[in-house]
């Protein structure tokens, strides 16, 4: 993705519409829940996985079973979509090596977890978090300068370092979060 800077021009000619290029085909690889479920399980694998076990892990997920819940049908539909569609799509991307039975991530693959921050529906996004942290710390700065913050009880140091401590402290639950929440990482995929 080109980025402009005033220490450094942005991007033009045939490197930066490589790079928008394979941007948008990444996009267009996780747009399809099938495809990051199946990246999701062979990241959770950590190694070479078989079509049929794939196929049955995406199709009981998709259809929130079991794996033993699941109908010859159901592994069927799920295994033929991923054999004639799916994984062809991700390894042309160079995602994954797909051997007609084996399916193994390439190194390509760890290039992914930048486009997957996945947000819970019941919280907030991290950049509104920090800028929400910002105003606190400007707030508190201003009030210091503006003498309307008391210093007798807590002193100025002791406010400058609360409020670097509520942004050390949310660093680590993001950091943690976004492990936690990262496609392979987890049981089911997020």
């Amino acid at each position: 993705m080109a980025t402009t800077s005033e220490s450094q021009p942005a991007q033009t000619g045939p490197a930066a519409d490589d790079a928008q290029s394979r941007e948008g085909e990444i996009f267009d690889l996780l747009s399809n829940q099938r495809r990051r479920y199946a990246i999701h399980y062979c990241k959770r694998e950590a190694g070479p996985v078989t079509l049929g076990d794939l196929a049955e892990h995406v199709a009981a997920w998709e259809l929130e079973k079991e794996v033993e819940e699941l109908t010859s049908a159901e592994r069927k539909r799920v295994y033929t979509s991923l054999q004639q569609s799916h994984l062809p799509t991700l390894e042309r991307a160079d995602v994954i090596e797909f051997d007609d039975r084996t399916i193994e991530l390439t190194d390509e693959a760890a290039e992914l977890d930048v486009y997957l921050d996945i947000v819970p529906g019941d919280s907030v996004p991290w950049g509104v978090y920090y800028l929400g942290l910002t105003v606190i710390g400007t707030i508190v700065m201003a009030g210091l300068w503006l003498e309307v913050l008391p210093t007798e009880t807590i002193p100025e140091l002791g406010w400058a370092t609360a409020v670097f401590a509520l942004f050390a402290v949310s660093a680590v639950v993001h950091v943690g979060q976004n492990r936690r929440m990262r496609l392979g990482g987890m049981e089911r995929p997020p």
